[in-house]
Formats: C-alpha cells, sequence, structure tokens
C-alpha cells in the first residue's frame, strides 16, 4: 500500500511486517492452545483408566478396564464401576445403580433371577463375581463410556473474569485509538503537521489526492496498531500456559486434575476436612494387639493356651465374613493377601500369627445371607450353615463399641462363655478405649447360632444377643511429614479438620499425633472433638455456630461429612474435602473442591471429585494447595507485566500524536512489543514454580479483586516512570542525545523494549523486594529473557527497513539499557511503601 512512495522494492516492508508479526502471534497461540489440548486429552485418558480385579490363574490380579476381555471373571465390590457388559455368578446382597443408563435413581438387586449387569453401572452395596460378555463399544454402555471424563477444556471463573478484564481494557484502547485518529486528523487538514524537510504537510487544494490518501493511510495505521497493542490478547494465552503447566507438575506430584477449574480454587481454600485412613495415616494396618474377653493374648494360639472351639469360631469369623482373599501357589509359598487394608491386617494376622486356614471354612459351610460393610453401620454380618448341620451360625465383624453394644456374653480363652454384666462390660469398654488412646483401631469379633425351626432356615441376621469372641487392635501409623503438612497449612490460614469413622478415642489420638488438636484438648470439650451422631442431631443454625471450633469428628457417616460442608459453606469458607467410599459422593460434589483417592478411592468418588490425590497421601494434599495458589500468582504477575506496557504504550502515542501529530513507535514497533508482552512474557511469568513464600499468605478471597493494591502500588510507578523518560526523549531527545529524527525513534523503541525486559524481572515478585530469588530455578524464563534480547539486537541492528529503525553506536546502546534499568531501583524502592489491609487480614484469618 507504500510502494508509490517508497517502490515495489521497499515499499512491502510495512504491510508485510505487520502480517509477519500478526501471523508469527497467532501461530505462537495456536500451536500453544494445540499442545494444551493434546495435554488435556491425554489427562482425560488417564482418568478413565480404571484399575479392577479379575480372576486369573486361580487368583486375583489387579488390571486395566482397557485390558478386560470377552469370558473374564471380575470381583465387583462397593464403589466398584461395572468395566462391562456380564452376568452375575455369585454374590452377595449386590446392588447397583443403574442411573447412568436407565435414568431411574433406585438402585437395582442384581442375584440368579436378575442377573444382567451393565457396563459403566456402579456398584452401591454387597459383593459378587461377574462373567463378562461383551466388552468396549460393543456394550450397552460404548460410546457414551467417554462421557465419563470431564471435559477439561471448560471456561474456568478465572477464565471468565479475565476474558471481562480484557473486553474492558479493548474499550478503553479503542477510544484511545479513535481520540489519536480524531486529533491527528484535524492536525494534519489543518495544517499543523509537517514532513522530515519541515515543511507542512497539506496545503489544501494544492496537495496531491495521492499525499492525502498516503497520509490518511499512516494515521489509521497508527490508530489500528494502537487497538492491537491495548487488546491484551495475552491474557487467555496466560491462563491457558498456567493452568496446563500446574496440570502437568501435579499429575508428576501425584495429584491429577480432573476439573480444570480446581486448579485455580484450591488458591481460595480456607478448609481441608480431611479422612484419617490412608490420608493422615500410611493405610499399612498391623493387628498389635489380641484380646479375649478381658485378657490380653500374646504369641500364638497354641502358647497362649486358647481353646480349640474358640480357635475355630474365630476361623470362621476370619476367613466367612470377609471380602478378602489368601491365594497360596503351595505349602511354603507367602501367601498373597488381597482386599482393603483392615481386611488384609486381620488376614494376615489369622493366617501368620494364629496358623489359621481361612479357606477351611468356605468348603464345610454355607453362606446363606450377607450383610455388606458400609461407612454408616460400620460392621459386617454373615449367616452360614455349616454342612450336616442343623444350626446356622451368625459372625458380626466391626467397630468394637458398636459390636460391644449387640452382646449379652463373652468368652475366656478357655473356651467357656460368661455372661457379659455392668462390671465385665465397663472393664472390656475400658480395653477399647486404652486402645484407642494408643492410635489404635479395634475391630470386634461376636457369635450367635440360632437352630433351624421346622426345617426353615432363617435369612435375617441377629443382632441382639450376641456372644463376644475377640478383639483385635490395628495399628496404622502416621505418614512421615503429615504433622508438617498441618503446619504448612495452618501457617497459610488454611484449618484443618480431621473427618474419621474411628471412635473418638482413636480419633482424637491420631489427631494429637498429625498436629490437627492439641494434646490438651479433652474429650469432653465438645468444641474442638465431636461425635458425627451428636453433630447431626444439631440444628442447622447451631451447627453453624460450632463448625469454626470443631477440629476432630469421630465415628462420622457421609452425611456427618456432607453437613460439615454445608455449615462451612455458609460460614463463607472455601471447602476443599476428602474422599475415598460411594458414599462421600454428596460431600464430594458440595465442596468447593472434591480431592478423591487414588489408591483406597471407589470410582464412584473419583468421579465425583474434582482432583484425585494418587498416592493418597495428605502432602500431596498440601501440594496441590501451593499449586492452586501459584496459577492464581502467576496469573497476577502477567496482568501486573501486561498492564504496565498497555498504560505506557496508549500514554505515550496519545500524547505524542495530540502534542506533535505524530506517534513515536510505528505499527512494526508496537507489534513487536505485543509479541513480547503477550506471547514471551506468558511463556516467561506463566510457568514459575510455586515457592513456600506462598504458604506463608492468607488464602485468597472469592470476591477479591484481580488487581489488588499491591500490584497497583508496582504497576503505577513503572508506567509513570516509562511515560516520562519516553516522552522526554521524544521531545528533547534529538538535542540531548545530538542525533538525528529517526536515531531518536529508534532509542526511544530500544529504551521502551528494555523497559519491558527488565520489568519482567520485577513482575516475578509481587511483594518481595529480591527479584532475583530462585530465578536460577526457571530456565525458561532466563532463555526467554536472553532470546528477546537477542531479536531485539537484530531488530535494531539488521532489520533497518523492516522494522524502520536506525544502527546504534556503543553509548547510545548504553543509554538506552542504563535509563531502562532504573525500573530495578525504582520498583525497590516503591516495594517499601507498605499496602494497608494486607497484613492486617491475615492476621485477623490466622487467630
Amino acid at each position: 500500500m507504500f510502494s508509490e512512495q517508497t517502490g515495489l522494492k521497499e515499499g512491502w516492508f510495512d504491510g508485510g511486517s505487520i502480517i509477519f508479526a500478526v501471523f508469527l502471534v497467532v501461530i505462537v497461540s495456536a500451536v500453544s492452545n494445540f499442545k494444551q489440548s493434546r495435554q488435556f486429552q491425554a489427562l482425560a485418558d488417564e482418568s478413565s483408566d480404571i484399575r479392577i480385579e479379575v480372576v486369573r490363574d486361580g487368583r486375583r490380579q489387579g488390571l486395566s478396564i482397557f485390558d478386560v476381555v470377552v469370558g473374564e471373571i471380575v470381583c465387583l465390590k462397593t464403589g466398584d464401576q461395572i468395566p462391562a457388559d456380564g452376568l452375575f455368578l455369585n454374590g452377595h446382597s449386590l446392588k447397583v445403580d443403574e442411573s447412568s443408563m436407565t435414568g431411574e435413581s433406585d438402585h437395582v438387586e442384581v442375584d440368579e433371577k436378575s442377573p444382567f449387569l451393565l457396563s459403566g453401572t456402579k456398584v452401591t452395596d454387597g459383593y459378587g463375581f461377574m462373567l463378562v460378555t461383551s466388552v468396549g463399544m460393543s456394550t450397552a454402555w460404548g460410546e457414551m463410556m467417554s462421557s465419563i471424563s470431564h471435559e477439561l477444556n471448560e471456561e474456568t471463573p478465572l477464565q471468565a473474569r479475565l476474558n471481562k478484564l480484557t473486553s474492558c481494557i479493548g474499550k478503553i484502547g479503542l477510544t484511545v485509538a479513535v481520540l489519536v485518529l480524531a486529533v491527528m486528523l484535524i492536525r494534519y487538514f489543518t495544517g499543523n503537521t509537517r514532513d522530515e524537510t519541515g515543511k507542512r504537510e497539506f496545503l489544501g487544494r494544492k496537495t496531491k489526492v495521492d499525499d492525502v490518501m498516503n497520509s490518511v493511510i499512516n494515521i489509521i495505521a497508527a490508530a489500528v496498531t494502537i487497538i492491537v497493542v491495548a487488546i491484551p490478547e495475552g491474557l487467555p494465552l496466560a491462563v491457558t500456559l498456567t493452568l496446563a503447566f500446574s496440570m502437568k507438575r501435579m499429575m508428576k506430584e501425584h495429584a491429577m486434575v480432573r476439573k480444570l477449574s480446581a486448579c485455580e480454587t484450591m488458591g481460595s481454600v480456607t478448609t481441608i476436612c480431611t479422612d484419617k485412613t490412608g490420608t493422615l495415616t500410611l493405610n499399612q494396618m498391623k493387628v498389635t494387639e489380641f484380646w479375649i474377653g478381658k485378657e490380653a493374648m500374646t504369641g500364638n494360639a497354641s502358647s497362649s493356651g486358647l481353646a480349640h472351639n474358640l480357635y475355630e469360631l474365630l476361623q470362621d469369623a476370619v476367613g466367612l465374613n470377609t471380602i478378602g482373599n489368601v491365594y497360596k501357589s503351595n505349602s511354603e509359598s507367602t501367601p498373597e493377601i488381597t482386599g482393603s487394608p483392615t481386611e488384609k491386617a486381620i488376614l494376615s494376622w489369622a493366617v501368620l500369627d494364629l496358623g489359621m486356614n481361612v479357606d477351611e471354612p468356605k468348603q464345610c459351610c454355607k453362606v446363606i445371607n450377607v450383610e455388606a460393610f458400609n461407612s454408616e453401620k460400620k460392621r459386617s454380618g454373615v449367616l452360614v450353615k455349616r454342612i450336616c448341620e442343623k444350626t446356622v451360625h451368625i459372625h458380626w465383624k466391626g467397630a468394637a463399641e458398636m459390636i460391644l453394644a449387640m452382646c449379652s456374653h463373652y468368652y475366656v480363652k478357655s473356651g467357656t462363655i460368661r455372661v457379659l454384666d455392668g462390671e465385665a462390660r465397663k472393664q472390656i469398654e475400658i480395653v477399647i478405649k486404652d486402645m484407642a488412646a494408643k492410635s489404635l483401631r479395634c475391630i470386634a469379633f461376636a457369635h450367635t447360632k440360632v437352630a433351624e425351626a421346622d426345617g426353615q432356615v432363617q435369612e435375617k441376621l441377629e443382632e441382639t444377643g450376641l456372644t463376644l469372641l475377640g478383639l483385635v487392635g490395628l495399628k496404622d501409623p502416621c505418614r512421615p511429614g503429615v504433622r508438617a503438612a498441618v503446619e504448612c497449612c495452618r501457617n497459610a490460614g488454611v484449618n484443618v479438620k480431621m473427618v474419621t469413622g474411628d471412635n473418638v478415642h482413636t480419633a482424637r489420638a491420631i489427631a494429637i499425633e498429625c498436629g490437627i488438636l492439641n494434646p490438651d484438648v479433652g474429650l469432653n470439650n465438645d468444641d474442638a472433638v465431636i461425635e458425627g451422631v451428636k453433630f447431626r442431631s444439631l440444628s442447622a443454625e447451631e451447627r453453624v455456630a460450632k463448625i469454626e471450633s470443631i477440629r476432630v469428628m469421630a465415628r462420622s457417616s457421609p452425611l456427618d461429612k456432607l453437613l460439615m460442608v454445608q455449615s462451612l459453606k455458609q460460614k463463607g469458607h472455601v471447602v476443599a474435602v476428602t474422599g475415598d467410599g460411594t458414599n462421600d459422593a454428596p460431600a464430594l460434589k458440595a465442596a468447593d473442591i472434591g480431592l478423591s483417592m487414588g489408591i483406597q478411592g471407589t470410582e464412584v468418588a473419583k468421579e465425583s471429585s474434582d482432583i484425585v490425590i494418587m498416592d493418597d497421601n495428605f502432602t500431596s494434599v498440601v501440594t496441590v494447595l501451593r499449586w492452586g495458589r501459584c496459577v492464581y500468582n502467576n496469573i497476577q504477575k502477567f496482568l501486573q507485566f501486561q498492564l504496565t506496557v498497555n498504560v505506557a504504550a496508549l500514554v505515550i502515542n496519545f500524547v505524542a500524536a495530540v502534542s506533535s501529530g505524530k506517534v513515536p513507535l510505528t505499527a512494526v514497533q508496537l507489534l513487536w512489543v505485543n509479541l513480547i508482552m503477550d506471547t514471551l512474557g506468558a511463556l516467561a511469568l506463566a510457568t514459575e514454580q510455586p515457592t513456600n513464600d506462598l504458604m506463608s499468605k492468607p488464602p485468597v478471597g472469592r470476591s477479591e479483586p484481580l488487581i489488588t493494591k499491591l500490584m497497583w502500588r508496582n504497576l503505577i510507578p513503572q508506567a509513570i516512570y516509562q511515560v516520562t523518560i519516553l516522552l522526554t526523549l521524544q521531545f528533547k531527545g534529538r538535542s540531548i542525545f545530538s542525533v538525528n529524527e529517526s536515531v531518536k525513534d529508534t532509542m526511544i523503541f530500544n529504551t521502551f523494549v528494555f523497559c519491558q525486559i527488565f520489568n519482567e524481572f520485577n513482575a516475578r515478585k509481587l511483594e518481595k523486594k529480591n527479584i532475583f530469588k530462585g530465578i536460577h530455578k526457571n530456565k525458561l524464563f532466563l532463555a526467554i529473557i536472553g532470546i528477546t534480547i537477542v531479536l531485539q539486537l537484530i531488530m535494531v541492528e539488521f532489520l533497518k527497513k523492516f522494522a524502520d529503525t536506525e544502527r546504534l553506536n556503543w553509548g547510545q546502546w548504553a543509554a538506552c539499557i542504563g535509563i531502562a534499568a532504573m525500573s530495578w531501583p525504582i520498583g525497590f524502592l516503591f516495594k517499601c511503601i507498605p499496602v494497608s489491609g494486607t497484613q492486617l487480614l491475615f492476621k485477623q484469618r490466622a487467630s
């Protein structure tokens, strides 16, 4: 479009360079978005890779859902997702939620009469085995399987807020551009602009039409360029980059993000409600105490003098009332034990310590009915009939105080039965409390037998008049680093509350060991330690009033956890909650952030959650919290950096246009600055890793503005400095440095670019004065700074015609860099000015 002025050979530079700059920005953004979408898809595939248990080679084995084949025998238990279409083989109390297929919320009972199981449905109760009849796209679930993965490209709340901000800044830029256009056109047509020789550009009718058109096109190009620079299209890119970067790093640190918005919401969390087993503890349970009645047993069965009849009853209780399994390839091999950690610990104790053959009872007994364990009842029962006997046996296993309440008699080690009177009951309760005080999970076994009446087999499990067989105490040590992680949360202004199914004594002991509870808090202090039954009996107003002071909830049901989450949210808290069971799904969905467990978590819990903690470790929860804060912090850094450039560029061009009728920065130069601040700036600042400093700040409030007082304090001085310096160069540069107009314009461009490079360092730390701390850890930041400097050198020294620049001498380069470098001491000085409200708010929250 400028070929008539400069000829075809050079006339394409201006237009071509603009097209190239726009093309480069678009390509970088497109490649980045493509890479992130590939990464999101990989994470979606990861979340679809469900682990199941099958029977192969006569033993249970773990397997990926993608490896299941027709004819496979799959083990199903409460909380599992059914991996394929199939037929029920055997099992007890198996109920399935088919709402994902049929839309019906009622749970369907599956047995020999109704044996069909559909892929994608969930087991809500009981256990059993199924024969796989079809897999993959051949199942009824078929193509709907892909909808299990959450869409990871949804717009997050932060992205929505930034889009509004981008729109607002764009409107301001458009207004400035229109004003610049109007002023420059008025100045041109009133004869107030002059060319390089000092002559007036517009002479009325004497001016050629081509000259007028060229001048008008130049003015319009300058106005359009201002719009391009003003619109911060790098903000969405920065958000995408930082979210994708954090997701990738979190995956390496054992946290799989299922919902993109969870990354940023974690930065606002004020309360974490955590489970105990497997999260605060190692989930490596071992039986450390064994009691028969009021007497502790030591050593193996023979040395302890355990009666034969009692030994057989305990063997039945362990072998029949379990969903675990013991596999031994030969008599000399070490047995392979599968099941939940509690089941594995009890089976291991029975097989290795007591020498029991837990498979023997299964061969000589017929199971009539089963009541599967769940987190509400906290017990499981089995009703069996011995072959060739007319007596029905009932075995119960579960939380010690609950089983004890069902008993009227108890066994002693000699095998005799005694009445469980008030004194004996009190002594056994003390035994249970003592075990709980040692952080042991106390499990009780109880038994009764009922004779058949007129050949009719009883199917109901008796719940009263039982005989206590024995008690076992399971030790589950705290995870290393949990106490430090809890302390880290406290320092960050985040409260940690423990919600557990264990009794109040065990819960209190573990809470003290983890640092959640102070040792001087007594059991009678309902403000800190409360049982689930008492919490749910409170009115909604009482729950909200007490929720702040509660630290531990013992003997809780999933409903109690849900009520706790709801009460905290009513108080204005941003709540993260951990859960692993099927019944935890409502609480996980109700919380701001649902954290499911990757190892012990059921598929129902995982699908209801936002983030899956792959190693079930509370320390990983704190890692997620740190990354959540890092995401928000990185966005704020980039926002501060970009707004400084926007303000400076708009003010310089506007003032220069109004006063002299010319803009100091050309279209190509402004687009180059746009590339630096949008694409390269986003890459540099959005990939900063979290620091420990982030965990010494209060949580980010839900309604806290994106641009804080702190950012304005940093932003305004830098923008004022850049505007002052560049306008000084614009009007006095020629006389100060004794240079011509084009060298002066090149120095303005060079100084402006280096101001952004130096200010990029300032943006690394919003509060800290030492902007270089940890810079060696971010190799990408240093690489981008290096690339930017090299490209700027090429632009100035070698692309004279393309970039409309002049070569500078050493003195002029030093002047440009020296002026720009002043942004460091200015940033340091202004960071000494305190910002009101920040520290006060944190102190109030911490207290």
